[in-house]
């Protein structure tokens, strides 16, 4: 500190005064002074230089100014951007899945018992922790806010080791994955009138797999109303969807296209229905579309990755710029 006070005692040109000494001014001191003044100039100079055992030139302790690239207000912005399209889209899938439990009804007091099996409720959950994650990401890399940053860097790290686990897990036990879709395929099969959802989940996997029940056809014996003891016309039966045909004349959805299908032997109703269960046809989609499936994870990996080491590389430069403030 003392070698910048020191600064102050240096005479700047436009500062001088006139040092005549006259008798209106008294006060100036004399010529012989200024020797002196000079002296104890470089005494304090060399006394500053000892103490602090550094160079004595005045700009040697000056810190450097940081300043940010152009990299840093791309990396800057480019998180901000992507953070922000992914809260939107976050923000519209918890939305999709808040008005489908409303419509649905899911809160009233009979149905709150069993939300936690409705398939909005993945939506939901989904949409919430996207839109959290993405929004401290966001305001973080906007605001410059190291602790938003450090948090929604923290949360993608999980996000990447909880995904390479089940990557393991889910190579480890096919098989016991094979029997969890197998009874969750079958609880969908037991609701499938009485819950939208589980209905156009089923319906969608059957006409885009064309199969029919789990196993083969037979399984929708479960559904009270598909069984052959229930009374109605769709005792028996099986959806439309698991028709081979369910166009009439290629433009009329026909709706009972497949009645009493379970009472045909499997000779007949090859050419009404579709035989082979969707565990097969889920099993033969992986397979032939296995190249695919492995493209896309890497991808979605490496962008996680590729998020994380913008987000740390930011977080750098923040934490230069304010040291050197």
């Amino acid at each position: 500190m003392r070698r910048y006070l020191v600064l102050k005692r240096i005479p700047l040109p436009w500062l001088r005064r006139d040092t005549t000494q006259t008798e209106s001014s008294p006060l100036i001191p004399k010529a012989s002074s200024a020797k002196e003044d000079a002296k104890e100039l470089t005494t304090d100079f060399h006394q500053a230089g000892s103490n602090d055992g550094q160079d004595n030139s005045l700009f040697t302790s000056v810190p450097p100014l940081y300043r940010y690239s152009w990299m840093d207000y791309f990396l800057k912005y480019f998180l901000f951007v992507c953070n922000l399209v992914f809260t939107v889209l976050g923000l519209v899938v918890l939305g999709v899945g808040m008005w489908g439990l409303i419509s649905k009804e899911s809160f009233a007091q009979e149905k709150i018992g069993s939300i936690g099996t409705d398939p909005m409720l993945i939506l939901v959950t989904l949409g919430f922790v996207l839109t959290v994650l993405c929004l401290s990401g966001c305001v973080g890399a906007l605001r410059e806010n190291c602790s938003l940053l450090k948090l929604f860097s923290a949360a993608v790290l999980a996000l990447i080791t909880a995904q390479v686990l089940a990557a393991i897990m889910a190579y480890s036990m096919q098989d016991q994955i094979g029997d969890y879709l197998r009874s969750g395929m079958l609880a969908a099969m037991v609701r499938y009138q009485d819950d939208l959802d589980l209905r156009f989940i089923t319906d969608e996997i059957q006409s885009n797999l064309q199969c029919c029940g789990a196993d083969n056809y037979r399984d929708w014996e479960l559904n009270i109303y598909y069984n052959c003891s229930a009374p109605g016309v769709l005792a028996c039966g099986v959806p439309a969807t698991c028709c081979v045909d369910p166009l009439e004349n290629g433009t009329v959805w026909n709706s009972q296209c497949g009645v009493q299908a379970q009472l045909l032997d499997e000779f007949t109703a090859q050419s009404v229905i579709f035989l082979g269960g969707c565990l097969g046809g889920i099993s033969r989609w992986i397979e032939q579309h296995e190249g695919l499936i492995g493209t896309v994870l890497i991808v979605v990996l490496g962008v996680q990755i590729l998020t994380l080491f913008i987000t740390t590389r930011l977080l750098e430069s923040i934490q230069w710029h304010k040291v050197y403030m």
